[in-house]
């Protein structure tokens, strides 16, 4: 489903997408429509792949065409400003249903989407409390070049793809100070523990964080050239300001809104976050990169980071 129908038409009859990845054409069979009702009927498994932030309102005004019973596959990786609530919550709220009319199944792991396009191997992780609605979602997703897994820790994987966002700013940060390797290894190490310090306070498995979802999307959007997050952590370590490069108009970069969340959520489970909660205070304004840097650099060392 699109809103402009210009967009929709160019894919109806181009079989191209004339705002993202224009250069590649999209199939035959794959159809585009403006009409919610048009797009719905039939569903038998809705993709929500709008930005975190507005996937409330646009759910909200499509839950009535959406059917019962079928699964709710969220790919927007982020946490709702204000309520400071996953997708898993997020969603059914926005439909007014509950976990079993519609499930939510969550699908993180490294995965650029110009390399999907590029049908380059890809693996990830389909999670949700109903297993049943993420095997299905499985079914659907795998193909020769496009590995599925499942697991039911979906906390664990939403709090690792929300965050790993931030810390891909970190990471860009540093690289863009010019502080070497060492130093950015060093900040992801860090960060990754705090990941999985928040995850497992809210319930999620510590083993979950070391897999696909977890390190693989860490990996990948901290040292990814690809990677929106870790280019708006870049410029920022180059002299630009957030509102210059948020002008520029390269995205939506989820990091940007999920950094102030880091600190309530850190209050809130009462975890130890220096790295996330520092670009936080990056992108408040409150201090310069170089200057978060070396005052994380200057912290003793935490137990369980090394």
């Amino acid at each position: 489903m699109v809103r402009d129908p210009l967009v929709r038409d160019a894919i109806n009859k181009e079989h191209l997408n004339p705002r993202y990845l224009t250069d590649y054409v999209l199939p035959d069979t794959l159809t585009a429509a403006s009409d919610a009702g048009e797009a719905l009927k039939g569903c038998t498994c809705l993709v929500a792949a709008v930005p975190v932030q507005v996937t409330r309102k646009v759910l909200s005004a499509l839950k009535h065409h959406v059917p019962l019973n079928i699964p709710i596959v969220a790919v927007s990786k982020g946490i709702e400003q204000g309520t400071i609530k996953l997708m898993k919550d997020l969603i059914p709220e926005a439909l007014e249903r509950n976990e079993d009319e519609n499930p939510v199944v969550f699908v993180s792991g490294p995965s650029f989407a110009q390399e999907v396009m590029d049908k380059c191997p890809t693996s990830v992780v389909a999670a949700s409390k109903n297993m049943d609605a993420a095997a299905k979602v499985q079914s659907i997703f795998t193909s020769n070049y496009f590995r599925v897994s499942t697991t039911d820790d979906i906390t664990a994987v939403e709090v690792a793809g929300a965050l790993k966002n931030v810390l891909a700013i970190a990471a860009g940060i540093c690289d863009g100070l010019g502080l070497g390797v060492n130093a950015m290894s060093a900040v992801v190490t860090q960060g990754t523990a705090e990941i999985r310090w928040l995850a497992t306070a809210m319930g999620g498995r510590p083993e979950t964080l070391s897999g696909l979802s977890g390190m693989g999307d860490i990996l990948l959007t901290a040292f990814g050239s690809k990677s929106r997050n870790r280019t708006l952590g870049v410029r920022l370590g180059k002299g630009e300001t957030v509102e210059q490069i948020l002008a520029s108009g390269e995205g939506v970069c989820e990091g940007y809104y999920t950094a102030g969340m880091a600190i309530e959520m850190a209050a809130n489970y009462k975890v130890l976050m220096p790295v996330l909660t520092a670009v936080a205070r990056i992108l408040d304004g409150r201090v310069s990169p170089r200057e978060a840097v070396y005052q994380i650099m200057s912290l003793p060392p935490i137990q369980g980071s090394a």
